[in-house]
């Protein structure tokens, strides 16, 4: 069936260049947590075919605008400045429990030793209040709302999180999490980090069932920049594409995402690519063309019975990569932590 759904792809769904190109909305904006203009600029890179950016337009205009807080709070931390560790996961719209995790960390529960430079690129993240604008909004496409059921805690959105964790954010909503005229919420990827984070990007990947945006940020402090990607591809194809099974929304999307992405230097991509074959998905082998699996990894499952998230490397000389899965924290997907940095065993972490 993959080798089928494969070939149908490459004949079917060629290629489009993805151009960067000014921000002509609102939602294309970056703000502070606060909701004052944002002193960092992001770069927008959308799909070349002007029909379909204009409907990524009609589902941004249901979302608010990106959140960045670009640099933590200052850190007298003396920690091992080469190592980092990155985690990718799906956050099932606040029911993953980013607090406790994020203590995990610091405690050293997960590592074996406390961790203080770290990395989150979360998917499925939600930002709700007065920033989301509310209906009826003419035009404007959304998604239906994810309201996930939390167990003894309440839902905590994305701006708040990071806040009270004390780490830099770059949040860009993909969609509306519901009807304009019900709910004031929307979800997207954001990068969570202990590292300032620079030269920020926001890719729009080609149009098929969502509007999804991909996320990207150089991470600097410590060890050499590294450039980290977040992604959320789309999990089913739109109903012109339903006997492909998926696969041909996923492999488009993630060939747009290659295009736009930096093609070289240091680099870590993660997210939740969807890959209903796990390690056999055309997803994977095409990303791996490009990027490094770790060299090193677990390869359990991360959602139910199916690999559907992953973590892939481009990394400089000397340096290895290795993953964990861990537990779900709350979430429907399994946290994936990577650790990164020298092959010497004081760099890894």
């Amino acid at each position: 069936m993959v080798a089928l759904s494969t070939a149908l792809v490459s004949c079917a769904t060629p290629g489009r260049t993805l151009i960067e190109s000014p921000a002509p909305v609102a939602c294309r904006t970056a703000v502070s947590p606060s909701g004052n203009p944002s002193p960092n600029q992001i770069r927008w890179i959308r799909p070349e075919a002007s029909a379909e950016r204009a409907t990524l337009d009609d589902w941004c205009r249901s979302v608010g605008p990106a959140i960045v807080a670009a640099a933590p709070p200052l850190s007298d931390s003396d920690a091992e400045p080469s190592g980092l560790v990155v985690i990718s996961w799906n956050v099932n719209v606040g029911a993953g429990d980013v607090a406790t995790l994020v203590a995990s960390l610091r405690d050293g529960t997960l590592t074996g030793q406390p961790v203080s430079r770290f990395v989150l690129l979360l998917q499925e993240a939600f930002r709700e209040g007065e920033l989301v604008p509310r209906g009826p909004l003419p035009g404007a496409e959304s998604a239906g709302a994810i309201r996930p059921r939390v167990a003894g805690r309440d839902r905590i959105d994305i701006i708040s999180a990071a806040a009270k964790l004390g780490l830099a954010l770059y949040y860009v909503p993909s969609m509306r999490n519901g009807d304009p005229g019900k709910t004031d919420e929307d979800r997207g990827n954001a990068i969570l980090s202990t590292e300032p984070l620079s030269d920020l990007a926001a890719i729009e990947l080609p149009f098929e069932r969502q509007r999804r945006v991909a996320i990207e940020a150089t991470v600097t402090g410590g060890g050499p920049p590294i450039r980290v990607t977040n992604v959320h591809l789309d999990n089913r194809a739109p109903a012109r594409r339903l006997w492909l099974f998926s696969v041909a929304t996923r492999l488009r999307q993630a060939r747009g995402l290659l295009r736009g992405m930096a093609a070289d230097g240091p680099a870590i991509l993660g997210g939740d690519f969807n890959t209903w074959y796990g390690f056999h998905d055309p997803v994977f082998a095409e990303v791996s063309e490009s990027l490094a699996p770790p060299a090193t990894g677990d390869e359990r499952p991360t959602f139910g019975i199916m690999r559907l998230d992953h973590l892939f490397f481009r990394l400089p000389g000397g340096w290895r990569a290795s993953t964990i899965r861990l537990d779900t924290y709350g979430s429907d997907h399994h946290p994936l932590l990577a650790t990164v940095g020298p092959s010497s065993p004081r760099g890894s972490r």
